[in-house]
């Protein structure tokens, strides 16, 4: 009798512990939302774009019934004086719930991101348990944020998705741009003397023209979206952009870089030889002496010969070692440029500032609150780089050698 009043109490404990489906959201209750544009208004408040999947017309191939076309996505926008308010504004120009567990991507205006900033957005979207921290932020350059988040992009039917691929392949494939978290961005943020950097991207063409579904009709669409460069941030104000070598010199700094080319001259011709990175490797250490703190960076790479426009005998050790010594000097050259563009821009994007704090904590609480204006910009910085040739390609001997020797 004890053991059936046992068991009788433990199946009434189950039966509310059991609630099923309290929680449940049907599918087609929720708007889900691909990407999230912020830009600022007018007045001051600021003006929220969200890309919202239409989940028949991805699948569908962008069909519509009776065979006409219909977009992949849909475009909802609402303004308040905070985000919060911009998104249940927006709720009432929608029949379906707000659904931002599957935001990847999170389009901040220029002109946003130079007047205010970061910080006060970030808020929000830090304290909302349904909105991912993993969100890719990028900054829109030289337009609106709604602008790149209404524009249809072809291959990628979610335009979000184009954005996302694009920064992760020429990252790994030519490593100007870093593809940077909304938490990557906060860490920075609260890192004490470090700035921050995010990809920018921007809209080719025009911006009316992007919208519509006959861009995408053509072979070549008249507007397309494409990586721009890197912003560079402080105090969560965009402060400058950084293009070519900056651009990765400073990613390599930031031991980013997954693979690029480097072209050195040879016999007497411009960027004759391209070489392509497969391994490397940057290391950034400190010491503090009398006071002055001072940063060493070493960088080591491995790559391959991957073009010569000139007839080169590779086959000989001291050639291999004089394109080494070519390519260690460009590299250097490159981080240099970078150092220096950050310096004058007195923010600490490369992260020295935090080296120093790891390695010598006791000391960096005496530099860091001037470590931005007074100690980062008269920085000493050694660099030193390793550059090796492993490969080359299909062929040691240059095909241009054949063509010399049958034209003597």
């Amino acid at each position: 009798m004890k053991r059936k009043g046992v068991f009788l109490l433990f199946m009434m404990s189950m039966t509310l512990l059991l609630t099923s489906c309290w929680s449940k959201k049907e599918l087609t209750d929720l708007a889900i939302v691909s990407a999230m544009g912020i830009d600022e208004t007018k007045d001051g408040r600021f003006h929220l774009t969200l890309q919202i999947i239409n989940p028949g017309n991805v699948a569908g191939g962008m069909q519509g019934g009776g065979g006409s076309q219909s977009p992949p996505i849909t475009i909802y926008s609402a303004s308040g004086d905070n985000i919060v308010e911009a998104s249940r504004r927006a709720s009432g120009r929608i029949s379906r719930r707000l659904y931002y567990a599957h935001t990847n991507l999170v389009v901040v205006g220029e002109k946003l991101a130079r007047k205010e900033g970061l910080n006060t957005l970030i808020d929000s979207l830090d304290r909302d348990p349904e909105f991912r921290n993993t969100s890719t932020l990028v900054i829109a350059k030289n337009s609106t944020a709604a602008d790149l988040v209404k524009t249809l992009t072809p291959v990628d039917k979610i335009p979000a998705n184009k954005v996302l691929k694009t920064l992760e392949f020429t990252e790994r494939k030519w490593g100007e741009n870093v593809k940077t978290s909304l938490q990557e961005v906060m860490k920075s943020l609260e890192s004490p003397g470090r700035g921050t950097v995010v990809s920018g991207f921007r809209l080719v063409g025009n911006s009316q023209q992007a919208q519509k579904l006959d861009n995408l009709q053509e072979s070549e669409p008249e507007a397309t979206l494409r990586a721009s460069g890197i912003a560079v941030l402080k105090q969560g104000k965009l402060v400058d952009w950084l293009y070519g070598k900056p651009a990765r010199g400073t990613v390599w700094i930031l031991d980013k870089i997954q693979g690029t080319d480097i072209n050195i001259d040879w016999a007497g011709k411009k960027e004759a030889i391209a070489y392509q990175t497969v391994r490397q490797k940057t290391s950034v250490s400190a010491q503090v002496k009398n006071g002055k703190p001072h940063i060493s960076v070493h960088t080591r790479v491995e790559g391959d010969i991957g073009d010569m426009e000139v007839p080169v005998d590779i086959t000989n050790p001291k050639v291999i070692t004089k394109i080494e010594q070519s390519l260690r000097k460009e590299i250097k050259k490159e981080l240099r440029v970078a150092i220096e563009r950050a310096q004058k821009n007195k923010t600490d994007i490369l992260g020295f500032g935090e080296v120093v704090h790891r390695t010598r904590p006791n000391q960096f609480k005496k530099l860091k609150t001037e470590w931005n204006d007074v100690y980062f910009p008269k920085l000493d910085v050694d660099i030193t780089v390793e550059a090796y040739v492993r490969r080359a390609g299909l062929r040691n001997k240059s095909f241009l050698s054949g063509v010399k020797e049958n034209q003597k």
